[in-house]
């Protein structure tokens, strides 16, 4: 891992790999880094001498513990993050032995935050879930240059001034989001739905490019930052290696491994797994820069292993070179890729141009094409989904794509069917959806047999014998058997104890088994099961039926969106739940509700309306909401220690400008806590611009032009009193 360099050969090494650096740094940063070198060196060598001293008093310990933890930061940094090793791997580790001896006789003396905790524990964790400070969202993705032609120009409609570009690679691991306070990594957090994901700190503590203390001075208190935990190839054929001599079933791709890993719930495990990050996305109320560019250099400058295949562009077409560049030499990579990232640079024009309900408004994801394989359909199985949506699914055999063996691919409908006029044991061509959902895309005609049958669509439910029937503006077929047919039961109810719903610490085969045993039949009889009654059931044991219980009752004070949501009404997601949520307030306002009254509601047509209505005039579904009730469910919206009301009820509101007591997001909160929505760009439907200092002059001409009133925070504050 390490190897020892003369201060000569430290001198050469260093003038040379400045070669390899974009921008060619000036003489003085070179001897700065050189002096800085020589330092730690000097430093390194005289924890060593002191290694052999096997009398240490306290006083002296925690002088020594403070310098060997800083040395050994340094190293790591220079290995894992910079790649230019500075001493030898047996000195490395004899400090670090050093280090732990020393912590070891001075328990007193320990942190979390030293280098000897990459080890991770052995100790077996559930993963509590964490609330992601800002959203973590997910990006639109395109295949289509013509698509990036139009989200380019959608953003020179909004922004009606220059803007640039940053590119970055779409890395093909798992998302992270890592909070530093005080210099410190305090939390680790996945994705999730968004909203919130698993704190995996401890495993993530055990990934030696990820920083536990940052060198630099010069950080925010608080800050975010986000990125990508992925295997190199290197490390993935190691790791199945391993596996594969052990008898163990090998990894299928690199980011299977990298996302198993990291939901591994022993972190000494973890820690033997060489888990790599690359940090992308600084967050702060306060940045250094308003450039995501310029933060990104100056998280490099904090320790953070940024990678180096980034690209400020001034316009699209220099994206384009950028993305057709590494289409060609993305095969050269030591780690994956699916495509190309493409933001805005500017910070204030990313708040300009927003989000949407799912991603923001400023950034793009273009995949590269996807990889295309033929192999042999063997049968179609039918599933049947919780609104009674019939899928049909292809068997195959096996064949590998895009780093995977693919058995399933999805046909989609009876459509499909007929477009490819798909026949038994046809020769078909496989693709994946985004690289990650195979479908069948085509069938090679020329190796069709004679006597091949023409596939014929089912017209009777799998699971039921209900017949099926299929709505004229529909392309699914559906069951219409929604109250007995079983896998519809068993859909519903685990939707509505899905994270997103009641998270409710369940799975399928609890599910399964429950229903199979007659003591559920809809998701309401949840909250009537009886302890005794469930100890009786095989894998039932005392402490899982507790866990079980009391997760359901913890179900109870949930917020009424996602009570709502968790209901499986057709077409209401949980976008639109909260929107339901918000305007109705509460279940029964929402029961009453005609569908004038829903459609009148800004981004709820009429299929939602109607599917709103019909949901509510089934007798089945009432009683179903009465035995909630009757559980203490919550179906009202609770108040968030903050004044709301429903005087905004109808405005929309661009939000422009600084403000000397709120943030612009406390201000967007506020907006919607008061039934108003908030809007990215202005036009003739925009009620008010809410103006702070050094309000944008292209904003302040558009509202002139269509003569949109314009409003201070003291204005708009007494509009809520």
């Amino acid at each position: 891992m390490y190897f020892s360099l003369t201060n000569v050969q430290i001198y050469f090494c260093n003038f040379k790999l400045f070669k390899n650096i974009v921008i060619e740094p000036s003489l003085i940063n070179k001897m700065t880094i050189l002096e800085k070198n020589k330092k730690y060196i000097k430093k390194s060598n005289e924890l060593l001498k002191l290694c052999e001293n096997k009398t240490i008093r306290k006083q002296e310990a925690e002088f020594i513990i403070e310098m060997l933890r800083e040395v050994i930061i340094f190293h790591e940094n220079q290995y894992y993050i910079k790649n230019q090793p500075l001493i030898s791997d047996f000195d490395y580790d004899k400090l670090e032995r050093f280090l732990k001896d020393i912590e070891t006789e001075f328990p007193e003396l320990q942190d979390e935050n030293s280098p000897t905790q990459r080890v991770g524990s052995d100790k077996n964790v559930e993963f509590a879930q964490r609330k992601h400070k800002y959203m973590m969202l997910s990006l639109g993705n395109t295949y289509s240059e013509q698509e990036l032609l139009d989200f380019d120009n959608r953003i020179k409609k909004i922004l009606e001034t220059n803007f640039k570009y940053v590119c970055e690679l779409k890395y093909d691991g798992t998302a992270i989001g890592l909070t530093y306070v005080d210099g410190k990594l305090k939390h680790a957090v996945t994705r999730g739905d968004g909203i919130q994901g698993d704190d995996v700190t401890a495993n993530v503590r055990t990934i030696k490019s990820i920083p536990l203390v940052l060198r630099s001075k010069n950080v925010p208190k608080e800050f975010e930052i986000r990125g990508e935990i992925f295997l190199s190839h290197k490390a993935f054929q190691k790791l199945n290696k391993e596996r594969e001599e052990r008898g163990d079933a090998v990894f299928a791709n690199p980011r299977n491994a990298a996302a198993g890993t990291l939901k591994m719930q022993n972190s000494s495990l973890v820690a033997k797994r060489p888990l790599d990050c690359f940090l992308y996305y600084l967050l702060a109320e306060n940045l250094a820069s308003k450039s995501h560019f310029e933060n990104l250099e100056i998280a490099g400058e904090w320790g953070f292993k940024v990678p180096e295949q980034i690209k400020k562009c001034d316009d699209i077409n220099e994206v384009f070179d950028f993305i057709k560049y590494w289409d060609e030499k993305r095969a050269e990579l030591p780690f994956d890729i699916d495509g190309i990232v493409i933001k805005v640079d500017s910070l204030d024009q990313q708040d300009e141009l927003g989000f949407t309900a799912k991603s923001p408004r400023w950034a793009i994801s273009y995949k590269f094409k996807a990889e295309r394989v033929s192999t042999k359909l063997n049968s179609i199985d039918y599933q049947v989904g919780r609104t009674g949506a019939i899928t049909p699914v292809a068997n195959l055999s096996p064949v590998q794509l895009a780093g995977t063996t693919v058995k399933r691919a999805s046909l989609h409908n009876a459509g499909q069917i007929e477009l490819l006029d798909l026949h038994c044991a046809d020769i078909v061509f496989i693709e994946k959806g985004g690289e990650i959902i195979p479908k069948v895309v085509g069938v090679d005609i020329d190796k069709r047999k004679d006597d091949s049958e023409k596939v014929k669509y089912i017209i009777k439910c799998p699971e039921c014998g209900t017949e099926l029937i299929k709505k004229e503006d529909e392309a699914k077929h559906y069951c219409p058997n929604y109250y007995e047919c079983p896998p519809q039961i068993k859909a519903r109810i685990e939707h509505f104890i899905s994270r997103k719903a009641m998270n409710i610490a369940s799975g399928q085969a609890t599910v399964d088994v429950l229903v199979n045993k007659n003591l559920i039949k809809n998701f309401s009889d949840l909250y009537f099961l009886k302890k005794d009654e469930l100890l009786q059931l095989e894998r039932f044991a005392e402490k899982s039926v507790q866990n079980l219980l009391k997760s359901i009752e913890d179900s109870k004070n949930v917020d009424f969106e996602k009570s709502l949501y968790a209901l499986g009404i057709r077409y209401v997601g949980a976008t639109v739940a909260k929107t339901l949520a918000k305007h109705y307030k509460n279940i029964e306002n929402l029961k009453n509700a005609s569908l004038d009254d829903l459609i009148s509601i800004e981004e709820i047509g009429e299929r939602i309306a109607k599917s709103v209505v019909e949901f509510f005039e089934n007798e089945e579904n009432i009683r179903i909401i009465n035995r909630l009730k009757e559980a203490n469910v919550c179906f009202e919206m609770k108040e968030e220690g903050v004044k709301v009301s429903g005087e905004l009820y109808g405005k929309s509101f661009v939000v422009s400008g600084v403000f000397p007591n709120h943030s612009r997001i406390e201000v967007k909160k506020i907006i919607e806590n008061n039934g108003g929505k908030n809007v990215s760009s202005i036009s003739s439907k925009t009620t008010y611009i809410l103006a702070g200092e050094n309000m944008g002059p292209a904003k302040l001409m558009k509202a002139e032009k269509l003569d949109i009133p314009i409003i201070s925070i003291d204005d708009f504050l007494k509009m809520i009193e």
